[in-house]
């Protein structure tokens, strides 16, 4: 059932453009939440793929310090410092 009084949701020409409406537009004005029912995916896992990167030792071995305060492997840690990073980096590009 389709409520009038929420807007068309605009048909996207790539998923980066459909990313961009929605980081800059409320969903409440397109969705009833109300109608909403929740799922749980509890099986799904996200796509990994592996990369070569090369660092400096210094900065693996201050990886590998901080890691082992915060008690986790140093790769852990530096894809939650990337997850971080990407994460502002985008919230500031929609800024602008």
């Amino acid at each position: 059932m389709k409520n009038i009084n929420k807007k068309e949701i605009p048909r996207f020409k790539n998923e980066e453009e459909e990313t961009v409406f929605w980081a800059t537009h409320d969903s409440s004005e397109y969705i009833d939440w109300s109608q909403s029912i929740s799922i749980s995916l509890l099986k799904l896992k996200p796509t990994l793929k592996t990369i070569s990167l090369r660092l400096p030792e210094t900065i693996i071995e201050e990886l590998k310090f901080l890691a082992n305060k915060r008690d986790v492997p140093y790769q852990s840690l530096l894809k939650m410092f990337l997850a971080e990073r990407v994460e502002q980096e985008l919230h500031k590009s929609y800024k602008t």
